[in-house]
């Protein structure tokens, strides 16, 4: 091989995966794709999402294992991701399981690998009622929304107890955002 061809494959390579995630990004993730849950500090949760460039909008879904609720509805987080990931739509989850409880983590992980959830998976690492006070709800699940920025733009909540937000209604928001019908 040539000098010259040596020394533009690795830039090649290089192009190649950058390519490869981007496409990754940009869709839903394949069916083999490893699950993870990786433990963050509220800051570097903030970050993470507002690194997020390449989404129009992302959805961060607050649940717990503890929680009936978030689990019976956590298919229609994963649903939105498979549907709109294409459109721009970027999904991660936030489990409020107690971080100081490793059988807590371990049934959170193997929840999220059952229900495929193939995109960034997160658990803060302080108290369930200090990642309760950080988030400003009081009850789970809560679904929240950051424009491109990384700035929320919209949350849905279960703080009027006499409206309750359901997953439909936040599909449609993420329909709108995304100019998808």
């Amino acid at each position: 091989m040539s000098p010259t061809r040596r020394h533009a494959l690795p830039a090649l390579l290089a192009l190649g995966a950058l390519v490869a995630f981007a496409a990754y990004s940009a869709s839903a993730a394949p069916a083999d794709a490893e699950v993870k849950l990786e433990k963050l500090k509220f800051d570097d949760y903030l970050a993470r999402i507002a690194a997020n460039k390449g989404a129009k909008i992302t959805i961060v879904d607050a649940w717990a294992t503890w929680c009936g609720p978030c689990k019976e509805n956590f298919p229609h987080l994963v649903e939105m991701h498979r549907k709109y990931a294409k459109h721009g739509l970027a999904v991660a989850s936030l489990s409020l399981d107690d971080p100081d409880q490793p059988k807590k983590i371990a049934e959170a992980l193997a929840f999220l690998k059952e229900k495929g959830a193939t995109f960034p998976n997160f658990y803060l690492a302080e108290s369930t009622e200090a990642a309760f006070d950080r988030l400003n709800i009081s009850a789970i699940p809560s679904v929240f929304m950051f424009g491109p920025d990384g700035k929320e733009i919209r949350r849905f909540t279960l703080e009027d107890v006499d409206h309750p937000f359901t997953y439909e209604q936040v599909e449609e928001a993420v329909k709108e955002k995304l100019g998808v019908k």
